[in-house]
């Protein structure tokens, strides 16, 4: 009882804290004139679509725990659970391949990236991410590509029927299609994503050393300042995808492994630890945001922390919105 009672209190505060966090960041977003830039479209997408998922998958997620695994709503919103779970991971996905590419083209280039990265190419490329991502999950589960004989899971699954309570809510990714999809989703744009990364360190590098060797001292402060805020938020983009390989990568791996040669159902315990992990970094993302990015972190503190109206608050406020670099 008192097991069950803890598992509750957990899974509860997990999901309060994958909402909080992630309605905090689309409130910094939308607030901060600081954050009103075209990039901060692609940050905001990621906090949407782990909001949706503390909103509307977590949840069921959670009752699927505390029931040890037993689905009591029938075939169909099992389909829609799982459909919305897949969809909102590819998202997670293709967002952060996004976010990369962004990050490599404002370090590489600052001087062309406004008219490499305008607002209409930033609206397609969103467009597309969620049109990808609703491909692969509502499409692909409603039409059976997920399954080993390609017939649609869970259509003989009534809500009425006897024993349905009994019944299990998991995706059935057991063919060549899943290894084909896992390889898209996650594994080539975590290679792309890891390329990214690799150069805008390099260029990073080589850009400090310009700076360096061409600028009079006097006017090396503000170029370096100007040089370091890009550099900043391209570090904190880079612990966003550190977290998100750390999480993922064990789910994606495992029930690779297991759909493709494995014969028996995935053990419990472990099918909960790995997804769970995954789901983890759906509340880091927004717990990272302020931690290593100073814009992020004084939008923040305008938002928890009221603006000061005495010395006292003043000091408050200063302790807040310190910059930690």
């Amino acid at each position: 009882m008192m097991f069950t009672t803890l598992r509750w209190v957990v899974l509860v505060a997990f999901i309060l804290l994958t909402i909080c966090g992630n309605v905090l960041v689309c409130l910094a977003v939308a607030t901060s004139r600081r954050l009103h830039q075209i990039s901060s479209c692609f940050i905001l997408s990621l906090a949407v679509t782990d909001l949706l998922l503390g909103l509307l998958v977590l949840p069921l997620s959670a009752m699927l725990e505390l029931h040890n695994g037993r689905w009591p709503l029938g075939g169909v919103f099992c389909n829609i659970y799982i459909s919305l779970d897949v969809m909102l991971c590819s998202a997670l996905m293709l967002t952060l391949l996004a976010i990369s590419v962004d990050r490599y083209l404002a370090i590489s280039n600052p001087l062309c990236y406004p008219r490499r990265v305008t607002p209409r190419r930033v609206a397609i490329t969103l467009t597309a991410i969620w049109t990808c991502s609703l491909a692969v999950s509502f499409v692909s589960i409603n039409l059976g590509w997920n399954t080993p004989d390609f017939r649609v899971q869970n259509l003989d699954w009534d809500m009425w029927d006897e024993g349905g309570e009994g019944r299990t809510c998991r995706y059935e990714w057991n063919n060549n299609y899943v290894l084909l999809k896992a390889f898209l989703i996650f594994y080539l744009p975590l290679l792309v994503m890891c390329g990214m990364y690799h150069r805008i360190f390099c260029v990073a590098r080589e850009q400090v050393r310009h700076i360096r060797a061409t600028t009079p001292s006097f006017a090396q402060a503000a170029n370096a300042v100007a040089t370091a805020r890009e550099h900043k938020a391209t570090v904190t983009l880079a612990a966003v995808l550190g977290a998100f390989v750390i999480c993922w990568f064990p789910y994606f791996t495992y029930f690779t492994c297991m759909g493709m040669w494995a014969k028996t159902h995935p053990n419990k315990l472990t099918d909960s630890i790995v997804l769970w992990l995954g789901y983890l970094n759906y509340a880091l993302n927004p717990i990272l945001y302020p931690a290593l990015n100073r814009d992020f972190r004084q939008a923040c503190g305008q938002l928890l922390c009221c603006r000061p109206s005495n010395q006292g608050e003043l000091v408050f406020w200063k302790f807040c919105t310190e910059d930690v670099y």
